[in-house]
């Protein structure tokens, strides 16, 4: 009896022992899991819909657990609070422009809430700092975008099945063009006269390159020429403008243009002068006789011109009747 009670207390121990050990294992574990172990620093966010996040869950940043929900409270109809307890030793890397999103572990796993990196020259997060919030999608409006788009993909495809059936039965400009043999043979014909319409127009192209290349050539010789004949122009108005040659002269030399305008009145009055004299002339009896013959003989033929034109006129009237 003695013995017995002796083997169940050392059972007993043992089995109290490992009991203990477990507990404080498990402790342990959600001690560091909860960070209640660890020096943290607080930080807050607003959401307006934290789309089923809960207290305890893990808070990551590049993709590293480094605290865990705190508290989430209602502030009032539009607005909840989340408290984020993160590790101390991670607050170097969080920026006060960082931002915090929620996010799932995989497809339909636990809620997490991401915190993205801030700018390089932003200054480090505080402890109790409040920073911006992402809104989360929610899954519920993903279903529902992808319901629509399934409708949507059943009608076209609904659509497509009917005129690939249309096409295969040769109903349609497609479908003749598929099922017709006459069209395709059409097409290869004429797609071989486009063929020779291409090798016509490469060698219209080739033509028309050699005379564009003749064309320049001559357009430069004349630019040349013309470049020359610029520059003795040139040379012959820098002459006139400084008064050399007749030319030069008359426009420069005052002297010789007022001589020049001389000339040209006594040259005016020379011929008044000379009109006068052939109408004395005219009434002179000596040269009276004259004038009035050769009025006579211009009289005359006048009126022979007038009559061979009468005789042309009466002929023409004859042949047209």
């Amino acid at each position: 009896m003695s013995n017995h009670s002796q083997n169940f207390k050392v059972r007993l121990g043992l089995f109290v022992a490992g009991g203990l050990a477990i507990f404080a294992i498990a402790i342990f574990f959600i001690g560091k899991q909860q960070n209640l172990f660890n020096p943290v620093f607080r930080v807050t966010t607003n959401f307006y819909n934290v789309s089923g996040l809960q207290v305890g869950n893990s808070i990551r940043f590049s993709g590293i657990n480094v605290g865990t929900v705190d508290n989430i409270r209602i502030i009032n109809d539009s607005t909840v609070q989340v408290d984020m307890l993160i590790r101390r030793n991670v607050q170097q890397f969080i920026k006060a422009d960082s931002e915090a999103g929620i996010s799932s572990e995989g497809i339909i796993g636990d809620r997490v809430i991401m915190i993205t990196q801030g700018s390089y020259g932003a200054p480090m997060a505080r402890d109790g700092q409040h920073i911006t919030s992402i809104e989360p999608i929610e899954t519920d409006a993903i279903m529902a975008s992808l319901q629509t788009s399934a409708v949507n993909s059943e009608v076209i495809t609904k659509q497509l099945a009917e005129i690939l059936i249309n096409i295969n039965s040769g109903e349609g400009p497609l479908g003749r063009l598929i099922q017709d043999s006459t069209i395709a043979e059409n097409i290869n014909q004429t797609i071989a006269n486009f063929k020779k319409s291409s090798e016509g127009l490469d060698e219209t192209i080739e033509i028309t390159k050699v005379n564009v290349f003749e064309f320049m050539e001559k357009l430069q010789l004349t630019v040349a020429t013309t470049e020359i004949a610029t520059v003795a122009l040139g040379e012959i108005m820098v002459k006139i403008n400084s008064g050399e040659g007749t030319l030069g002269m008359l426009i420069q030399d005052t002297t010789m243009a007022g001589n020049f305008n001389q000339t040209l009145i006594n040259l005016e009055q020379s011929t008044r002068g000379l009109d006068e004299n052939m109408e004395a002339l005219r009434h002179n009896f000596f040269f009276r006789g004259y004038f009035r013959r050769q009025a006579r003989q211009e009289e005359k033929e006048r009126i022979d011109a007038r009559s061979e034109n009468a005789v042309e006129r009466l002929q023409n009237n004859e042949e047209e009747e």
